[in-house]
């Protein structure tokens, strides 16, 4: 279905306006009836009885709102922007997500929080808000391309730009985005390993990459995004933005994840700490050779190197021992 938009609408101070002092002259016109013209009365009885459905028709709408109007069940436009507006005062105004509300927790409500009875016993704005909104989904647990469950969430930024499409092309717009965005998010997740990981092609073009959800959140936010805007597209919905709010191993998983990360860098840190150790030997044995400070046969080079490393690469500081003697 498509939007129409209903022009020339902004007449609500004069419609006011002229129903109120139709109103007036109804009564006038009861007062000076009951004594000359009995016609007038009846008249003016009938529009005092009547007169009040005219203002059914003033609308008011704040910036970035809009108001979907059907007369009799059939569609006939929508008023958007700030303004006092006068339409048919048999138009009804549809918005079947009223009641739904999106928390900050992402959780779908359907009805209205609070516990004071006055915000109970508000009724719900039929109005349709155009601004930009953020949903907040519940982490979810997904198992990641290796089949390790990892918890995540996202925040996703979208306004309505389609109202016709929103209202008449699904039965509850919120509802239907709040479900979308979880589905993206368990195809997209499930393309990716956590960490890098050999032979993995998350980008399906058949060659293995470096993608990972720790260190390719911003293409894997992307991808989330147009996955959501292909669901939403026909709900009139568009998509401003994606973000991994929260990442990390599920509980059951997470302290082996995190000794195997542990060990991983002490690993790395061994080799960064060995690889500099023999680099200062060697830099030690050539300068001493080139100063002719002292020299040294295999034996004694063994000795000096091995005495080195102990305490390059060792944990704790090395207790120096004065030899006062000869070496043999």
């Amino acid at each position: 279905m498509k939007e129409k938009i209903l022009e020339n609408k902004k007449h609500g101070m004069s419609a006011m306006i002229i129903i109120t002092l139709l109103y007036m002259l109804s009564v006038l016109a009861v007062i000076i009836g009951a004594s000359y013209f009995p016609l007038l009365t009846v008249i003016g009885i009938i529009w005092l009885c009547i007169g009040w459905i005219p203002y059914l028709g003033l609308k008011v709408l704040k910036p970035q709102e809009a108001m979907v109007l059907t007369l009799f069940g059939k569609y006939i436009g929508t008023i958007k922007g700030d303004g006092f507006y006068y339409v048919n005062p048999f138009c009804v105004a549809v918005n079947p997500a009223s009641n739904t509300k999106l928390s900050q927790s992402g959780d779908v409500a359907g009805s209205v929080v609070g516990n004071n009875n006055a915000n109970q016993n508000t009724m719900p704005s039929k109005k349709i808000s155009l601004k930009i909104m953020t949903l907040n989904n519940n982490r979810q647990k997904i198992n990641d391309c290796l089949g390790n469950p990892v918890e995540i969430g996202i925040a996703v930024m979208w306004k309505v730009v389609d109202t016709s499409k929103a209202v008449f092309n699904v039965d509850n717009y919120k509802e239907y985005l709040s479900l979308q965005c979880d589905t993206a998010l368990r195809n997209i997740v499930r393309v990716y390993p956590y960490d890098i990981a050999p032979n993995v092609d998350t980008t399906g073009d058949g060659i293995a990459d470096e993608g990972s959800l720790r260190g390719s959140s911003e293409i894997v936010a992307n991808r989330i995004k147009d996955e959501i805007q292909l669901k939403v597209a026909e709900a009139g919905i568009e998509i401003v933005e994606a973000r991994i709010t929260y990442l990390a191993y599920a509980p059951e998983i997470a302290v082996a994840m995190l000794q195997r990360q542990q060990a991983s860098a002490i690993i790395d840190a061994r080799k960064m700490i060995v690889d500099g150790a023999v680099g200062m030997v060697e830099m030690a044995l050539e300068r001493l050779s080139e100063n002719n400070v002292v020299e040294l046969d295999d034996e004694r080079k063994a000795s000096m190197v091995s005495n080195l490393l102990v305490v390059l690469c060792g944990n704790h500081d090395a207790q120096p021992v004065v030899n006062s003697g000869s070496l043999y």
